[in-house]
């Protein structure tokens, strides 16, 4: 609609774009047919392509806009604007045979290209593809053929299984915020400054995700040497970012100026909030929580990053329980969009309506969950975890697991994210729960590649082999004398597996439990799940989630796979309670 006026004007926090390649489908309403007459093809491919917004100043540099209004009154903007140019003939118009169109015979290969750059990312889809070719019908049509070609497009996607999955994800984030028990007239807490103890890995991409919103961070260490580390790997990463062009110097500036150094506890007093991203030990937690709960004030909120350890014992450490909360960031925790909000069994509903808040005023999708050991997130990813490396056990290989995944849709292959994230990072995990319960699952291959030091890239072998600063995955000789070694010790009788097989037993797996997860209440709903995978483990979004994906599949047909798994590979896949309740009802996780 505002394409088709003879100006448009905005307040200079405003933000405009065509986002509907986001949901499986292209603009409509003339938005592929006009803007590229506004602003020519390319720079109408780049916006309706990626389906991002464009701030104010960035869209009138573009010529989207014609004026940024300075302060929140737009009204009185638009009224001065309008007696400034009243007298102005003719009124400019976006000519159906603008000008700008022909730009596109500057670049012969323009949508080519554009396919070409875009297939890796697009893989599986049809959308962002149907995009470049609603584009080229502004470029090649009459613009009322244009707009014939543009309905064509919309309406051969609408009803698609990719819309309709993608529509799926939108709204299953929405529903996560929608909590039993914390109503809307529930008081939240305002988040002025956070402080972030420690400043590893986790603890600097917090930090980052807050600044990045334009949040005060005090960042404690208990020494000069971490933190000045610490800042380190913040400045890189935002020198990294630089150099892409994706924030300006200016940017890098303001956003380092907002992290605040120190070493002692009492600088916390003033934060809001403050988020521990210390070592996974709980005496640790409790001893930092324990100082915490002396120098915070009152009506701060005490969260705590963990992963999988036990809310309600950490908050045994404070004298005010009901203030703790976790709040489970996902790794690099400022890129990743799932910010995983742990409930404990006191926490208080005003301290939960508050973090969520926080996350979305930092960008991230807010997903509650109970108390249990891995929460909802992790703990459904467990057996998927387990299921891969039983695969490799039995004959398969890293390579063929991760191209049946990647094919799928994951952007990674789980061995080369194992790689990224580094095998030492689980391993502690699996030997925690191994000591917990001796019936637990060994992972013999991968506990082998942690103690020969085989972590990953950090240290140039893993799963695969790295050269010297380059994080390609090359398949590694050495690895598979390993592999066949312990194949050997364990007297496995080596077979083949199909795509098909590998990609079912490592999701279903995870399906079974999560049906548990749902069973004991640990999270609302079956959406809320799906919005986790999307977002922390990506799942692929045109997909619609785990549970999503698993309903396409059909319930009766994985419950009866299981249930012939269960002979063939052990009683580990006996079917969840609540799936064979499903099944015997008629339902699906739609109903849930």
């Amino acid at each position: 609609l505002a394409l088709g006026c003879h100006y448009r004007i905005a307040v200079a926090g405003a933000k405009v774009g065509l986002p509907e390649v986001l949901i499986g489908i292209i603009p409509g309403g003339g938005g592929t047919q006009r803007l590229p007459r506004l602003i020519g093809p390319r720079a109408a491919l780049d916006l309706i392509v990626s389906g991002r917004h464009v701030p104010a100043p960035e869209a009138k540099s573009l010529g989207i806009l014609d004026q940024v209004v300075e302060g929140d009154d737009l009204l009185a903007g638009a009224l001065a604007f309008a007696a400034g140019i009243a007298e102005q003939r003719p009124l400019p118009r976006v000519s159906a045979m603008s000008e700008r169109l022909g730009e596109a015979g500057k670049e012969p290969d323009l949508f080519e290209a554009m396919r070409v750059k875009i297939a890796r990312r697009a893989r599986n889809q049809s959308a962002p593809q149907r995009c470049i070719d609603a584009v080229q019908a502004a470029v090649e049509l009459p613009f009322q053929k244009g707009l014939a070609r543009e309905r064509e497009i919309f309406e051969a996607l609408v009803n698609a299984d990719e819309a309709k999955a993608l529509r799926y994800a939108f709204f299953s984030e929405r529903k996560a915020r929608d909590i039993p028990g914390v109503t809307r007239d529930v008081m939240t807490r305002t988040v002025h400054r956070v402080a972030v103890i420690g400043g590893g890995t986790m603890g600097s991409g917090i930090a980052m995700a807050l600044s990045d919103a334009g949040i005060p961070v005090t960042l404690l260490e208990l020494s000069g040497e971490a933190l000045e580390k610490a800042f380190d790997r913040i400045r890189t990463t935002y020198a990294v970012s630089v150099e892409r062009g994706s924030i300006g110097a200016e940017e890098l500036s303001r956003r380092m100026a907002l992290i605040t150094p120190t070493t002692e506890y009492d600088a916390l007093a003033g934060s809001d909030m403050v988020i521990e991203a210390v070592f996974e030990d709980i005496q640790i937690k409790h001893q930092v929580f324990a100082k915490l709960d002396a120098v915070m004030k009152a009506e701060a909120i005490l969260a705590t990053n963990t992963s999988a350890l036990d809310i309600d014992a950490i908050a045994a450490a404070v004298s005010r329980p009901e203030s703790v909360i976790g709040t489970h960031f996902f790794s690099p925790a400022n890129v990743m969009k799932l910010l995983e909000i742990v409930r404990g069994a006191r926490t208080s509903p005003e301290i939960i309506a508050s973090v969520l808040a926080l996350a979305k005023a930092i960008g991230k999708v807010g997903v509650i969950s109970g108390n249990c050991d891995g929460f909802t997130a992790n703990r459904s990813r467990i057996p998927f975890n387990t299921e891969m490396n039983i695969l490799i056990e039995e004959g398969a290989t890293p390579q063929q697991v991760d191209k049946a995944m990647v094919d799928f849709g994951y952007p990674m292959g789980p061995f080369a994210v194992a790689d990224l994230a580094g095998g030492d990072i689980g391993y502690a995990g699996r030997k925690r729960r191994e000591a917990e319960n001796p019936h637990a699952r060994n992972l013999p291959i991968a506990d082998r590649l942690v103690d020969m030091g085989r972590y990953g890239q950090k240290t140039g072998a893993g799963w695969y082999r790295y050269e010297a600063g380059d994080r390609t995955p090359v398949p590694d000789p050495e690895l598979e004398r390993i592999i066949g070694e312990l194949r050997r010790e364990l007297g496995v009788n080596l077979r083949s597996h199909t795509d098909e097989e590998i990609l079912h037993r490592i999701l279903f797996a995870s399906v079974n439990e999560a049906c548990r997860i749902l069973e004991e209440g640990i999270a609302y709903r079956s959406s809320d799940i799906d919005a986790m995978w999307m977002n922390g483990f990506g799942f692929p979004r045109y997909r619609g989630g785990l549970m999503y994906w698993a309903d396409g599949i059909g319930i009766e047909k994985i419950h009866a796979r299981m249930r012939d798994w269960v002979t063939t590979l052990g009683s580990h896949w006996r079917p969840a309670k609540l799936l064979t309740e499903l099944v015997d009802s008629g339902r699906s996780f739609a109903d849930l």
